[in-house]
């Protein structure tokens, strides 16, 4: 799915605008990075956990040359589904699995 399909569905399950469900979709995108540079982590229930790791640096080879080079320490944003969604896809992949037979 894209973004303009996903804002295409929020508006067509909210009565909203495209236009008004696009903005609503970038102040979550804005509401979820400002937490993460704050806070380091946003809970949101029923969806999951998103939330900044601290990756060590390290020593990489360069697949090409084979050579080594040193990678630096960085930060990355991570997801962690909720149970709830999980559920949710395990119930989906059963009733597919169904459709096969």
């Amino acid at each position: 799915m894209t973004k303009a399909e996903l804002v295409a569905q929020i508006a067509e399950k909210s009565d909203l605008t495209k236009k008004q469900a696009g903005a609503a979709l970038k102040s979550l995108i804005g509401a979820i990075s400002d937490s993460l540079q704050k806070d380091g982590q946003i809970r949101i229930d029923a969806l999951g956990t998103f939330k900044v790791i601290e990756r060590n640096a390290r020593v990489g080879v360069n697949p090409r040359t084979r050579d080594k080079i040193n990678i630096p320490a960085s930060k990355a944003a991570t997801f962690r589904a909720a149970a709830a969604l999980r559920e949710a896809v395990k119930e989906q992949e059963k009733k597919s699995e169904k459709k096969k037979k």
